[in-house]
């Protein structure tokens, strides 16, 4: 019996394949981020601070930085580590275990009694982030009919935005119900959401059967990372490595400073309006809910875009376009003398390109590699950037202390970034209109 085709030309199992992997990585990215939107109540909470003082605000950026480093290294260790026993023992099987594991240590965050638990609770969680895209990337790619692999690719992708999307969601749905007044509880309440991707994980179960291109290579399939420096794919590997480390510096240099100019912002706005502490506190609740709307709403365009560039230009155009967008709309975001207002919604436009390119990823780095490596190589290239991105986060808080002003006045040169990645694509592999090599 034939199967019925649905849109883009695909069956309603390979379109379950997507959903999965596109939940899985959704819910990978907000369990992630829900930490940060916690913070200002867990770390005074666990530290024995009263909420609200100067020294519980001090603490708050330290170990905001601490953790969310810990979160990258380990989130790349488990991405590079995932990456290779997925090619190992199966893409279904790491989807599960991967998402089951980021799920029940992020719901276990809920119950940690100190700063030390709540780390080792992180540490385990983010292996299982990290973990999470190699597997669902690389099945989506070996499942969905060639000619809609970079639809199928971009469109996983955009439940990273969607996932920050739902972090922002839920804190605020917490934060402004009545457990708003016990400040102390809500956050606790806030990680157990991390238990929804456990329904994803059955789901998973249940419903996804290992693709036909890995089981034709399981037998055979005990791949190294030592394999991916070989004369054959070393090219390949610096090609996805090189790209991902400059997406990645981007995104996280402008993602990390977004919360502190919009509270800072906001501060000043409410010391001019003669606001109270609760109103300014409000009103920087607000304003950085705004720079993260627009952040993300510009990713979820971006990410889309990058289906008629990709499939009608190529991948290194695609690339220059998207880096040429961030130099910019980075330059331009930060250069010029904005109003607070205004400049909260230019996060949109660096969205569109910063956070866009992301779109890219999900179905350029398993063209780079055969199916037994296709996870390996893609978990490493993608994860690897992280190490780097991690030292980055512990001077975030030292330089949000000078100010939004003077934050934005450095910003202004992380535009280098895109364009030293410009300076790149010479080395980069095209792969347009190639089919998955076996």
């Amino acid at each position: 019996m034939t199967p019925r085709l649905y849109l883009w030309g695909m069956t309603g199992y390979q379109w379950t394949v997507v959903f999965a992997a596109w939940l899985g990585w959704g819910f990978d990215v907000f369990d992630g981020l829900l930490f940060n939107y916690v913070a200002p109540n867990c770390v005074p909470t666990l530290l024995n601070l009263k909420i609200g003082s100067p020294e519980a605000k001090d603490a708050t950026i330290f170990w905001t930085g601490v953790l969310t480093a810990i979160l990258l290294v380990f989130w790349a260790i488990g991405g590079i580590v995932f990456g290779r026993v997925c090619d190992r023992i199966g893409r279904t099987k790491t989807l599960l275990f991967t998402m089951a594991l980021y799920a029940l240590r992020t719901a276990a965050c809920a119950a940690a009694p100190n700063m030390a638990v709540l780390i080792v609770f992180r540490i385990i969680a983010a292996l299982g982030i990290g973990g999470e895209w190699a597997a669902g990337a690389a099945m989506v790619a070996e499942v969905v009919p060639e000619k809609r692999r970079v639809q199928a690719g971009a469109l996983l992708y955009t439940a990273a935005p969607m996932g920050l999307f739902l972090a922002v969601l839920v804190d605020k749905s917490i934060s402004g119900a009545a457990l708003a007044q016990n400040p102390a509880l809500s956050w606790r309440i806030v990680f157990l959401f991390g238990l929804l991707p456990a329904a994803v994980a059955l789901l998973v179960r249940m419903w996804i059967k290992e693709p036909e291109k890995w089981k034709a290579v399981a037998e055979s399939s005990h791949p190294k990372i030592s394999e991916l420096f070989r004369p054959e794919w070393v090219k390949r590997t610096w090609s996805g490595l090189a790209m991902a480390v400059i997406a990645l510096l981007m995104w996280w240099t402008n993602n990390a400073f977004m919360p502190s100019i919009a509270s800072g912002y906001a501060a000043a706005t409410g010391k001019l309006r003669g606001l109270d502490p609760t109103q300014t506190q409000m009103l920087m609740t607000g304003y950085r809910t705004e720079a993260a709307t627009w952040f993300n709403l510009g990713g979820l365009v971006g990410t889309l875009l990058t289906i008629p560039i990709a499939t009608r230009l190529g991948r290194k155009p695609m690339f220059f376009i998207y880096l040429l967008a961030s130099a910019v709309s980075i330059m331009l975001m930060y250069g010029p003398e904005w109003d607070p207002l205004v400049r909260l919604k230019l996060f949109g436009l660096v969205g569109l390109s910063v956070f866009g390119i992301f779109g890219s990823f999900t179905f350029y780095l398993p063209e780079l590699f055969p199916t037994r490596l296709r996870a390996t190589g893609a978990g490493f290239c993608y994860n690897a950037g992280r190490f780097i991105t991690a030292g980055m986060a512990l001077v975030v808080g030292s330089v949000a202390k000078l100010g939004p002003d003077a934050v934005v006045k450095i910003l202004f040169w992380t535009g280098g970034i895109a364009i030293l990645g410009i300076a790149l694509l010479p080395w980069v592999v095209e792969t347009k209109d190639q089919t998955l090599a076996d």
